[in-house]
C-alpha cells in the first residue's frame, strides 16, 4: 500500500472516529451551523452562527433529533453552550492548542441537518497570541486555518492530526476561517455552568481617541500623548454615577494609561472587575482629575 493511500485511510479514520461528537444545530437558518459534543450534556457552537435560542434540535450522526436548551452564551467569544438531555454520542476529545505551529495539518469538520458528516483539510496559515475581540473578549490565541468554511461549518470543530478537538471554527473578517481555541471554551463554559453567565464590565460611556497638545501634556507632567474624549453619558451608568461629564478626557484607569477605547475593553474584559471600584485619572477643563469608578455590568 502506497504512502498516500495509508495517510488517506487515516485522515478518512479520524473523520469518522472524531465526526461521531459532532451534531447539527437545527435553527430557522438555511444552512444549519454544527455543534461540538464538549462534555457529558454539553453542546458547544458559534454564537454568531444562532439566530434564534428557543425550540432548537440537533441532528446526531444516526440522523436522531434531541432537543436542546440554552445554557448560556458569551457573544464577546462567540460560544454558545447548550445543554442535551439522554444523549448516547461520544464526548469530542480535546486537546490543546498551545503547541500548535504554522503549516501544521488540521480538519474541520461539520455535520448536515440530515446527519452527514462532513470534513475539509488544510494547514494552519496563522498562529498569535493572545487577542481580544471586537466586543471585548479575551482570546486565548490567534488561530486562522486555510481553510474554506463552507455553509454549516460554523461552530463545528478543529480537529489535529491525532484527532484531538482543539478548537471551534467560526467566520472572521471578510468570511475566513478563524478558530476559537478550546482553553478559551473551557474558560466560557466553566463560567456558564458555574454563574450561569459571562459577567463583562460597563461603564455607560461613548469615547473616542484623542490626542492631548504637547503644552497640556507638559503643564501636568504627563507621560503619555493621548486618552479618550467622553463623547456621550448614559443615564443612570456607572459613568454618570462616578461624575463624569462629556468632554472630560479619560487618560489613566486603575493606574493603567489609557490612549484608545480598545484599552478600556481590554481593561474591562475580565470579569471580576464587575462591581469592584477604581481610581480614574481625567482632563477636564485643563486640570487633573481624579474619580472612584464603580464598574457596572453590561447587559446581555
Amino acid at each position: 500500500m502506497s504512502t498516500l493511500q495509508v495517510l488517506s485511510d487515516n485522515i478518512a479514520e479520524i473523520v469518522e472516529q472524531s465526526g461521531k461528537a459532532i451534531v447539527s444545530i437545527n435553527g430557522n437558518r438555511r444552512f444549519s451551523p454544527s455543534g461540538i459534543h464538549w462534555s457529558k450534556g454539553i453542546i458547544v457552537t458559534s454564537d454568531e452562527s444562532i439566530k434564534r435560542y428557543e425550540e432548537l434540535t440537533i441532528t446526531l450522526e444516526n440522523g436522531d433529533k434531541k432537543p436542546v436548551s440554552l445554557l448560556g452564551r458569551d457573544p464577546s467569544t462567540d460560544v454558545a453552550v447548550f445543554q442535551v438531555e439522554n444523549i448516547d454520542i461520544p464526548v469530542s476529545f480535546i486537546g490543546e492548542a498551545a503547541n500548535l505551529k504554522v503549516g501544521n495539518l488540521v480538519l474541520a469538520l461539520a455535520r448536515s441537518n440530515e446527519g452527514d458528516i462532513r470534513a475539509a483539510m488544510g494547514a494552519v496559515s496563522v498562529v498569535g497570541g493572545e487577542w481580544q475581540s471586537m466586543y471585548g473578549g479575551k482570546i486565548d490565541r490567534f488561530i486562522r486555518p486555510d481553510i474554506s468554511l463552507y455553509p454549516g461549518f460554523g461552530g463545528g470543530a478543529l480537529v489535529d492530526a491525532s484527532g484531538k478537538v482543539i478548537g471551534m471554527n467560526t467566520t472572521g473578517r471578510r468570511g475566513t476561517a478563524l478558530t476559537i481555541p478550546a482553553s478559551t471554551i473551557n474558560r466560557v463554559v466553566e463560567q456558564l455552568l458555574s454563574k450561569g453567565k459571562i459577567p463583562r464590565g460597563y461603564l455607560g460611556l461613548g469615547m473616542q481617541p484623542v490626542r492631548l497638545p504637547d503644552n497640556l501634556k507638559n503643564s501636568l507632567n504627563l507621560t503619555s500623548n493621548g486618552g479618550v474624549i467622553v463623547v456621550n453619558v448614559e443615564p443612570n451608568s456607572a459613568a454618570e454615577k462616578a461624575g463624569i461629564f462629556l468632554g472630560d478626557i479619560l487618560i489613566s484607569f486603575d493606574g493603567n494609561t489609557v490612549e484608545d477605547t480598545s484599552d478600556i475593553l481590554a481593561l474591562l474584559n475580565e470579569s471580576f472587575r464587575v462591581g469592584e471600584s477604581f481610581k480614574i485619572q481625567i482632563v477636564r477643563g485643563g486640570e487633573l482629575v481624579e474619580l472612584n469608578l464603580t464598574v457596572g455590568e453590561r447587559a446581555m
